[in-house]
This record gives C-alpha cells, sequence and structure tokens, in this order.
C-alpha cells in the first residue's frame, strides 16, 4: 500500500501555505513531516487525512484517487495533539467508538477493544473515564481508538507535544513498537528533531511550505542539503570556503568546495570538531557545558565561534588555546 502525493498547493488567502509538495508514503513506512511552526506540516496532515481540501495537485491511496473522498470512508486512523477522547464515556466505550459507528458485531466489537487493551498495556483500566488517566494513558487509549477499525493509513498530529519528558519518551517507544508490529503505513508531525529521528524511517523537513530534504533520519544528519536542515536537524558548524581558505585551507584539500555553488557552506557536525591541547594553538576554548556523557565547548577561532563536542572528561579548561581538526571523511557542502 503506498500514499502518493503529486503537486499539492494549497493557499489561506494571500498565504501559500503548502507549494508545489511531491511525496511517496511506502507499505510499512514510518514518516515524520519535521519542521518549524507555520511550515505547513499539519496543513499537509489534514489534507491527506481530508480534513480540508487542496487547491491542486493528486492524492492517491493504491492509485485510489483521494480527492473528493471524505473523511469517513478514507479509513484512517487520526490520533490528534489533544486526545479528543469522551469525557462520559469509558476507557472501552472510547476505544469501541469507532466500531460501534460501523456496526459491528458487539461480540466483535468486545473481542477488539480486549485486544487493544492488552496492546496499549492498560488491560486493568477498561472501565476507567479519561479524567482518571494520565497523560500518557489517554495517549494510549487515543491510539488504540485509531486502531480499532483497522486503518489503512495511521495519522499522528504531534501527538506527544503535551506530554512531560519522561512520558514522552516512553510514549516515543511504545508507539514505534505498536507500528512495527502492525507494519501500518503512518504519518506523524512533529517539530522536535530528537522525535522525528528516533521514530522514522523518513523524515521529510518542511520550511515555508515547501519541502527541505527527504530521506532517512542518518541521511540528513549526516548529509543536509541546504543549511535550513544542516540547521533545524542538529548542531551544526557551516563555514564558508573563503573562511576555510583563510583560516584552515588543509580541509578544502580534505573535502574540495564544489565549483558549481561558490556560495555553499561546508557544513561540520560538533562530534567531527577534535580539539587538541595546544598554547600556540589558533582557537580559544570561551565556554564548556557538562552534558552527562559528553562535554559541549564553544570556541572561538578568528571571527567565528564553533562547537565542538568531546566525551566528559576532557582536560582543556575555559580559555586555554587549541588547534582543531576535522574527523577524516566527515563534513559535507550545503546550499546557502
Amino acid at each position: 500500500m503506498s500514499l502518493e502525493l503529486s503537486h499539492i498547493h494549497k493557499s489561506f488567502g494571500d498565504f501559500q501555505a503548502l507549494k508545489d509538495i511531491n511525496l511517496t508514503v511506502g507499505p510499512h513506512d514510518f514518516v515524520c513531516l519535521l519542521g518549524p511552526s507555520g511550515c505547513g506540516k499539519t496543513t499537509l496532515l489534514r489534507i491527506i487525512a481530508g480534513l480540508l481540501q487542496a487547491d491542486g495537485g493528486d492524492l492517491k491511496l493504491d492509485g485510489q484517487d483521494l480527492g473528493q473522498m471524505p473523511p469517513r470512508t478514507r479509513n484512517f486512523g487520526i490520533v490528534f495533539q489533544s486526545y479528543s477522547l469522551f469525557p462520559n464515556m469509558t476507557v472501552r466505550d472510547n476505544i469501541a467508538y469507532g466500531l460501534r459507528i460501523r456496526k459491528e458485531p458487539a461480540d466483535r466489537i468486545r473481542q477488539r477493544v480486549d485486544e487493544l487493551l492488552q496492546l496499549i498495556r492498560i488491560p486493568t483500566m477498561a472501565e476507567h473515564f479519561p479524567w482518571q488517566l494520565s497523560g500518557g494513558q489517554q495517549q494510549r487509549v487515543a491510539l488504540a481508538r485509531a486502531l480499532a477499525v483497522n486503518p489503512r493509513l495511521i495519522l499522528l498530529d504531534e501527538p506527544l507535544s503535551a506530554l512531560d519528558a519522561r512520558v514522552r519518551n516512553e510514549m516515543r517507544h511504545e508507539i514505534r513498537d505498536v507500528q512495527r508490529r502492525l507494519k501500518i503505513p503512518t504519518i506523524m508531525v512533529t517539530h522536535d528533531q530528537e522525535e522525528a529521528l528516533m521514530l522514522a524511517d523518513t523524515v521529510v523537513c518542511m520550511n515555508n511550505g515547501t519541502i527541505e530534504q527527504v530521506g532517512s533520519p542518518q541521511t540528513l544528519y549526516r548529509e543536509p542539503k541546504t543549511r535550513f536542515v544542516a540547521d533545524f536537524i542538529g548542531l551544526s558548524n557551516l563555514l564558508s570556503a573563503d573562511w576555510l581558505r583563510a583560516h584552515t585551507p588543509d580541509i578544502l584539500n580534505q573535502i574540495p568546495a564544489p565549483a558549481q555553488a561558490p556560495e555553499a557552506l561546508l557544513c561540520i557536525r560538533p562530534e567531527h570538531i577534535q580539539v587538541h591541547a595546544d598554547a600556540a594553538g589558533p582557537a580559544v576554548i570561551q565556554s564548556i557545558t557538562f552534558l552527562g556523557n559528553l562535554c559541549r565547548m564553544t570556541l572561538r577561532w578568528g571571527d567565528r565561534e564553533l562547537l565542538a563536542e568531546q566525551h566528559a572528561g576532557t582536560a582543556q579548561r575555559e580559555g586555554d588555546r587549541v588547534r582543531l581538526s576535522i574527523s577524516p571523511g566527515q563534513g559535507c557542502w550545503v546550499t546557502a
């Protein structure tokens, strides 16, 4: 089962929310739409769900045109940020809601709800009401309700943003585990890069209504194509060829600047900068932040601040002069 989006665009008055979106979601894929607020990711999810009409373009699932199909007939499972559970219904009744609308037999509904209560690991809470549950438990129920109807596609709209850090991390594992076991293609909206890198098979990085880059989490982190992707996903040092030529030309011998893109910037991740004690070195350590298993250093080299990350226990101190080198084979050029 594959979802295909071709040349999707959407405007609200003079504001162009989506511009020529092209994307394919394969069978069993977990796709994260990642980007800052206002980049168009939720608008795109709502168009896929049928809650918004695109101004143009094609939307197909296994070759079937979804453009004029109402949301209720698409058989998609949707989980919103606010959970949207019915407060006057028990957990069991919330999960069973979609099945009852479809007039499934009572014994089939009971069996399916029991299966899902086991799947989301709260089998003893079937008769509880939403207000008696924690945020994480409510999110589990919302996910189970979406799964109850055996959806062709799961759509998650920032489902974890209201949870505290510990519960959010637990729920990431839960969602990924459920998705892998059931093998239902899933699209999730998030602005949390860590969440996208942890959960997704494919990350779709969006900015200003366009797709900047699509690829695996490893590809977008290690080989960003644009300055926006390099800045938005992880930390990065972005250095021009002119700066490198003036301060450390040997790097240009290792990673030559692309002749066809003179304005390109070299992206070097902090963990790929090696810091060496050297009283005559060209860089100075401005600050060191302890982060448990590593230390993050801010360094001043000429007119630039650079970030480097070293394993905790470094012997360097703030104010030390150092020289820097780049780990072999690391760094890539991005468009400015």
